[in-house]
């Protein structure tokens, strides 16, 4: 007999954990499960987890963020309260081109600023506990790890993961991992990042960011000495996307992402960090990486999956480039994606998760930019396929 659900997860990171718990107000039927010993062990566990403005002229994506972190810094304060430190942040350009950059935006900022360091400060710039945020998020649902999703089917109207899970509804947020999708239109890209976490005798009371993203520091007696985080994302690389922050000592010397490769990204980001701020008398304590996900136009992909075989099967002038309504489109029946939030996950994640439960539950409307139709219109248009 097949354990039954009416939800499950596959993907245990920060946009799995914040599904969890929006679905967890109405269901007590849900499963998250991931491959690796916990929570958060992948890009979420990777992240510096800074929640900080985006800049820029009006456009679409700008917009996305800066709703995302008016909803996403509310609800840590609201939910999370002990994880969130809301201490501000200071964006400082890189170069005399991005000072040019920052002035024009001047007109455009949608959060209240003022000059400060050689950059511009944000009061609402906040940075969260990655670990301890998903964990409160995941508390009241059944957790299943070192649980591998290795095949899914349909069958009898539920989803069937490797002849074991039974789920009414799937929700994949795998993040670079698509393995499990099995569509040529949904194109995930991994940029690999990196969070380390180190001592010093340095205090920095707010957060920066410059060329890379440096937190303020917490006193830590028994070390006499502060803790303070610094984090990139950097690396487009092709990568075993197996690799999680418990990889590190099982490393094999020719593997690209290799110790010798971590350790000199430590040094890399100790040096971008001093340039924002000197840092004295540096230990590194803790190491973490992770492959971000992103999708190719950097918005974030949510909500049913498109059965792209069965929709040109049906509509096969799709691919001479007519168009059909998004409603006529062939969808997977509850099946589910929330990915490509890139290394915004923390500022994106809760928004969106909400936005998707709404949408799986009362059949609210997702906004186009977000939803899964816009990449398989893009792919459909390019793609050769013929009937």
């Amino acid at each position: 007999m097949l354990k039954e659900y009416e939800y499950i997860i596959v993907g245990a990171g920060i946009a799995g954990c914040s599904t969890a718990y929006f679905l967890s107000k109405h269901s007590d039927s849900i499963l998250l499960l991931d491959r690796n010993c916990d929570l958060a062990q992948g890009a979420s566990g990777a992240a510096g987890a800074f929640l900080s403005p985006l800049l820029g002229k009006p456009n679409k994506f700008k917009d996305l963020v800066t709703k995302a972190i008016k909803f996403s810094t509310q609800f840590y304060l609201e939910n999370t309260p002990k994880e969130i430190t809301n201490c501000g942040v200071v964006r400082i350009p890189k170069n005399q081109e991005d000072e040019k950059k920052f002035q024009s935006y001047k007109p455009y900022m949608d959060f209240e600023y003022e000059q400060m360091e050689g950059g511009y400060y944000f009061d609402i710039g906040s940075q969260v506990n990655s670990y301890n945020i998903c964990k409160v998020l995941a508390k009241d649902v059944e957790k299943l790890f070192k649980y591998e999703a290795k095949d899914i089917e349909k069958k009898d109207g539920f989803w069937i993961i490797n002849n074991e899970l039974k789920a009414k509804n799937l929700i994949l947020t795998t993040g670079a991992d698509i393995s499990l999708i099995g569509e040529d239109y949904f194109n995930i890209r991994a940029v690999w990042g990196q969070k380390i976490d180190i001592y010093t005798s340095t205090q920095t009371t707010k957060n920066y960011h410059k060329e890379c993203s440096l937190s303020h520091s917490t006193f830590i007696e028994e070390k006499n000495n502060y803790l303070t985080s610094i984090g990139a994302t950097h690396h487009r690389i092709d990568e075993d996307l197996n690799i999680c922050n418990h990889c590190l000592n099982s490393f094999k010397n020719e593997s690209s992402y290799s110790k010798q490769r971590a350790n000199e990204d430590c040094e890399k980001l100790i040096s971008l960090a001093n340039d924002i701020k000197k840092l004295d008398d540096v230990e590194v304590c803790d190491i973490k990486i992770g492959p971000r996900a992103s999708s190719l136009d950097y918005f974030p992909m949510v909500g049913q999956l498109i059965d792209s075989k069965t929709t040109i099967d049906k509509y096969p002038h799709l691919v001479n480039g007519s168009h059909v309504k998004d409603e006529m489109l062939s969808k997977y029946d509850n099946l589910y994606v929330l990915n490509g939030v890139g290394g915004r996950g923390y500022v994106l994640s809760p928004f969106l998760a909400k936005q998707l439960v709404d949408n799986i539950l009362d059949k609210n409307e997702l906004e186009d930019e977000i939803k899964v139709h816009r990449m398989f219109k893009r792919w459909v248009k390019k793609s050769k396929i013929t009937k």
